[in-house]
């Protein structure tokens, strides 16, 4: 779940093409086409925070009718572009080394990688720092082990704020299974069978995003699609989640890099 937004349009079965694009402000946007799963019969427009668009489209759609679905969100797609393309300007690539600054909870800690090859290598939260201990210093060992960290915090996180929002889901009889996946465009999931998919990098980010993501995937399970009833009803659960909503997606790039 990240940006995105859907367009109804009458669709003719015509090939189609990988990528495609389109012109608006004097600038070519282009986009990947993707696949549309199952038997949904909108287009679905996505902005990464990569400046990377992708839309997915039903396979008997044509490109004529993709690019007429883009062109009437053009001016929504160009200035996420432009917001995402401004944040990227700030956005360093991580080197995994000591004095480097790490999320976790919505706070920031300072990095630090110490090599002891005889000690068992383990990745600790110390006053104000993440201390990684490992065999050799490298960036690939370094970022594994983070990773590991953070998604065996995110496990016992995300299942400790998912009881507690439950208590006002009360759409649902039943807990739902969670799991926990790494995704490059997601903070979380819903499928069809009911089962909650969170990304481990979520756990980086304040509670009240954790908690409204979950709310979110929550109020999948009784409106599948993003409509006036589902929108309705994240306002009931959460009366601020469009504030939270700008935070996280204006945090992506910090906390996915």
């Amino acid at each position: 779940m990240l940006l995105g937004d859907e367009v109804n349009v009458t669709i003719k079965p015509i090939p189609s093409k990988t990528n495609l694009c389109f012109s608006y402000a004097d600038e070519q946007i282009c986009f990947e086409r993707l696949p549309r799963s199952g038997q949904a019969s909108k287009i679905l427009i996505k902005v990464l925070p990569d400046c990377r668009v992708q839309i997915s489209a039903p396979e008997i759609a044509s490109d004529d009718d993709v690019i007429a679905a883009a062109m009437l969100r053009a001016r929504w797609i160009y200035q996420q572009l432009r917001e995402f393309g401004s944040r990227l300007e700030h956005v360093r690539p991580r080197q995994y080394i000591s004095g480097e600054s790490h999320y976790y909870l919505g706070k920031q800690y300072v990095l630090k990688v110490i090599e002891n090859p005889a000690v068992k290598p383990s990745v600790k939260l110390l006053r104000g720092k993440i201390e990684v201990t490992a065999r050799e210093k490298s960036a690939e060992k370094t970022s594994a082990l983070l990773a590991a960290w953070y998604k065996g915090r995110a496990k016992e996180v995300f299942a400790r704020r998912l009881d507690t929002m439950l208590e006002q889901a009360l759409w649902v009889s039943d807990k739902p299974p969670l799991r926990v996946l790494t995704m490059q465009t997601q903070w979380g999931s819903c499928s069809p069978a009911g089962r909650l998919t969170l990304n481990p990098h979520l756990v980086k980010a304040s509670r009240d995003c954790i908690d409204y993501v979950i709310l979110h995937e929550l109020c999948h399970l009784a409106e599948h699609n993003h409509s006036e009833r589902f929108y309705r009803l994240m306002g009931q659960v959460m009366p601020h989640w469009e504030t939270v909503k700008s935070r996280l997606d204006g945090m992506a790039n910090m906390l996915l890099n």
